[in-house]
């Protein structure tokens, strides 16, 4: 039988891209996409290679040890990847217990069923946000490996749990595993509650563009496929125990990212709408990715400079035909 990777969470934004490089470029690999199907969802993005011969779909919930078990028992995993997580800091401040359970609950029956069958690695994909924030301004330091943990919201709260519970998995038991740390990714097939796609929904449709406080809150952006090629990297060559930052140097505002969307689809900037900030608001992401770089040779090959309207007009087609007709401006 050949090696098989069990990836939660595969039909999701960064999951389904993970799926569809690997398993296109693996193909004597089987891979088994384990996902629990929430809002978030979406099995169009695993389109181009749902009808390949190694790649398997299968229903599940990782907070459910019986589902866990069951799907580890059929398929024999070799390799565990958990994307499978609550993602939207909104949610998680309107209720942080759907986080509690997938984020930190799930992530603990991966790791206790791992133990027990034997899977040779797992890698868990985190969250630059377990670091909390950094002020702002262009000399403001990153984030490394060795950073402290302070979380400010639900969300990065439970994915620091998380980390922090499989770092000790690693120490007592052995669990041969390893941990990334991305900054914000940007691409195709991103649920629109997200900034890029949110924003890009709201402008084609001349609706407001709500903006949090003043805008001025920054991003570190990378291209969901670079993430993807980190993952690999650190699947392939990197060391157990390890965690790894994954980042671009990429550090731009919210608003200006809201008005080059403007830009790009030709609307007036009198869309944006400023509102209330949100609780706990992070002012800037930022983390140093020199360790992946160095240790293991990963380079950015996906530059927002160039990718970045791509993906605007992504959005814009997928949204002409898949949404009601915009309203006209008024």
């Amino acid at each position: 039988m050949p090696p098989t990777v069990i990836v939660t969470g595969g039909a999701g934004f960064i999951g389904s891209h993970f799926l569809c490089h690997m398993a296109q470029k693996y193909p004597s690999v089987r891979f088994v996409c384990f996902d629990a199907l929430t809002y978030a969802a979406n099995l169009g993005s695993l389109e181009c290679i749902w009808n390949k011969n190694n790649f398997f779909f299968l229903k599940g919930d990782i907070s459910d040890p019986l589902e866990v078990n069951d799907a580890f028992s059929e398929y024999k995993p070799d390799c565990v990847v958990n994307f499978a997580a609550e993602s939207h800091v909104d949610r998680s401040i309107e209720s942080a217990s759907p986080f509690f359970k997938t984020n930190f609950q799930g992530t603990g029956v991966l790791m206790d069923a791992c133990l027990t069958h034997g899977v040779k690695r797992f890698h868990q994909v985190s969250t630059d946000e377990v670091y909390g924030d950094l002020p702002l301004g262009e000399n403001a330091r990153s984030f490394t490996e060795s950073s402290l943990l302070c979380p400010s919201s639900p969300y990065a709260a439970t994915k620091a749990a998380a980390d922090l519970l499989l770092l000790s998995y690693i120490r007592t038991y052995g669990l041969p595993a390893t941990i990334t740390r991305c900054a914000n990714n940007f691409g195709p097939w991103q649920y629109p509650e997200k900034l890029i796609p949110l924003m890009v929904f709201k402008a084609i449709r001349n609706e407001p563009l709500p903006v949090y406080g003043n805008g001025q809150n920054e991003r570190d952006w990378i291209h969901v496929l670079d993430h993807v090629y980190a993952i690999e990297k650190v699947l392939l060559s990197g060391k157990i125990g390890e965690i790894y930052n994954v980042g671009a140097s990429c550090e731009k505002k919210n608003i200006d990212i809201v008005k080059e969307i403007l830009r790009i689809l030709d609307k007036p900037a009198t869309l944006i709408s400023f509102v209330a900030d949100r609780k706990g608001h992070d002012l800037k992401y930022s983390v140093d990715a020199g360790k992946l770089k160095t240790e293991l040779g990963w380079k950015i090959q996906y530059p927002f400079e160039t990718e970045f309207e791509k993906t605007v007009l992504w959005y814009k087609s997928f949204f002409a035909s898949h949404v009601p007709p915009a309203k006209p401006v008024a």
